[in-house]
C-alpha cells in the first residue's frame, strides 16, 4: 500500500497519469497481446481516451511482478520512449526478475522502501512536535518520557504503512490484528506461488510458520525448526525468502575496520520485513504492553531486531544488507592463550 500511495501522490505533478494494475487481468492484457511499447503506448491512450502528449504523461505500472513481459520491456521504454516516464512497483520481484531472460540492466533506477522508521512513524502519527524534539542534540530531558511512551508504541506495532494507518484512523489497536493476519497471509501466498514443486512449497510454508520464532538467533539450516529437512532444502528456501526481503539473513562479520565482509560460512541470524508483524505472530503484543522495559520483550530479541529494522530503513537507493560482529578465532596457540590468561591474574 505504501509505495502505490507515494506515487499517486507523485503523479500529481503531472498532467495526466495512466494507471495499470497487472493484478487485473484488462489491464495485464497489453503486455500479452503486444511486444513493442510503441503499440502498447498507443494501445493505452486509445483506451483510457488520453490526449498524446507522452512528456506530461506518467505512465505507472503497478504489480508488475504478475507479468514478466512487462519487466522485460521496460528497457524498450526507456530507449524507444524516453519522454514518457514510467514507473513500475510490486511485492517480490527479485522472484518474478528470476522469470525474465533479459533484465533491464543500467536502464531502470532503483528506489527501496521500507516499513516506516520511528521518525517516519512519528510524522505519520501526527507528532511533529515529539519529532522535532527528537532531532534536538542533545536530547532535551523534559522529552524523554514522552519519546520513549510513543517509540513503545511504535516498538508493538511495527511499521508497516497499512498498520500505521488504521491506528491512526482507528486510535487503537484493536483492529490491528485484522491488517496484521492480511498482510502475512498474503507474503505467504505469493512466495508459495513462487516455488517450483511441492516439497519446496512445504520447505518455505515451514519456515513461513516457524522462522519467528528465531527471532535475532543465528540459526542452522540443517532440521531448521525442528524438522526433518535437509541443510541444503532449507538452504534454498532461505535463500528465496532472503531475495524477496520478507525474511533477511544476515552474516557476522569479524572485521573491525572497514570494508566489512560477511563470513558466508558462519551461521546467520534472521531478520524479518516488520517487527510488528513478528510480534502479532509471537503472540506477545499484550505483554509487550505491559512490560516496562521493552530490552525485556521476547528474551531481549524485539529491539535489536527493531533496531536492524531502524539501520536498513535508511537505505532507499541500494539494497545493501547490515552485518553483525563476532570475535574472530585467536592465531595465537591454545597453550599461549592459557599462559597469557594466567598471568593477568
Amino acid at each position: 500500500m505504501g509505495k502505490t500511495t507515494l506515487v499517486r501522490q507523485f503523479g500529481e505533478s503531472y498532467q495526466q497519469v495512466i494507471f495499470l494494475n497487472l493484478e487485473k487481468p484488462n489491464d495485464r492484457r497489453f503486455f500479452e497481446d503486444y511486444n513493442d511499447v510503441r503499440t502498447i503506448t498507443e494501445a493505452l491512450f486509445l483506451y483510457r481516451n488520453l490526449s498524446s502528449p507522452q512528456k506530461d504523461t506518467l505512465l505507472f505500472i503497478d504489480e508488475i511482478q504478475e507479468s514478466p513481459e512487462a519487466i522485460h520491456l521496460l528497457r524498450y521504454f526507456y530507449e524507444e520512449l524516453p519522454d514518457l516516464p514510467v514507473m513500475a512497483a510490486g511485492s517480490l520481484l527479485e522472484f518474478a526478475m528470476s522469470q525474465v531472460s533479459s533484465f533491464p540492466v543500467g536502464r531502470v533506477e532503483y528506489l527501496y522502501l521500507h516499513p516506516l522508521n520511528f521518525p517516519e512513524y512519528l510524522e505519520a502519527t501526527g507528532h511533529q512536535t515529539a519529532l522535532k524534539q527528537l532531532h534536538e542534540v542533545p536530547l532535551k530531558p523534559f522529552a524523554h518520557t514522552t519519546l520513549l511512551d510513543l517509540f513503545h508504541t511504535y516498538a508493538i506495532i511495527g511499521g508497516m504503512p497499512e498498520v500505521v494507518q488504521t491506528y491512526v484512523a482507528q486510535d487503537s489497536l484493536i483492529p490491528l490484528p485484522t491488517v496484521y493476519e492480511s498482510i502475512w497471509g498474503t507474503y505467504q501466498n505469493d512466495v508459495e506461488k513462487y516455488a517450483r514443486n511441492d516439497t519446496k512449497r512445504r520447505v518455505i510454508r515451514h519456515i513461513m510458520d516457524t522462522a519467528p520464532l528465531y527471532v535475532d538467533q543465528r540459526i542452522k539450516f540443517q532440521n531448521f525448526g525442528n524438522s526433518n529437512y535437509r541443510s541444503r532444502e532449507v538452504g534454498e528456501a532461505m535463500r528465496n525468502l532472503d531475495d524477496a526481503r520478507v525474511i533477511w539473513l544476515l552474516y557476522p562479520t569479524t572485521d573491525v575496520q572497514a570494508p566489512l565482509k560477511p563470513d558466508l560460512k558462519k551461521s546467520p541470524k534472521l531478520q524479518f520485513l516488520d517487527t510488528g508483524l513478528i510480534n502479532h505472530v509471537l503472540g506477545i503484543q499484550a505483554e509487550m504492553l505491559r512490560l516496562q522495559d521493552m530490552s525485556q520483550a521476547y528474551k531481549g530479541g524485539i529491539i535489536p531486531h527493531l533496531i536492524t529494522q531502524e539501520l536498513i530503513s535508511l537505505n532507499s537507493i541500494n539494497d545493501q544488507k547490515p552485518h553483525f560482529w563476532v570475535r574472530g578465532k585467536s592465531r595465537l596457540p591454545p597453550k599461549l592463550i592459557c599462559c597469557m590468561i594466567t598471568r593477568g591474574r
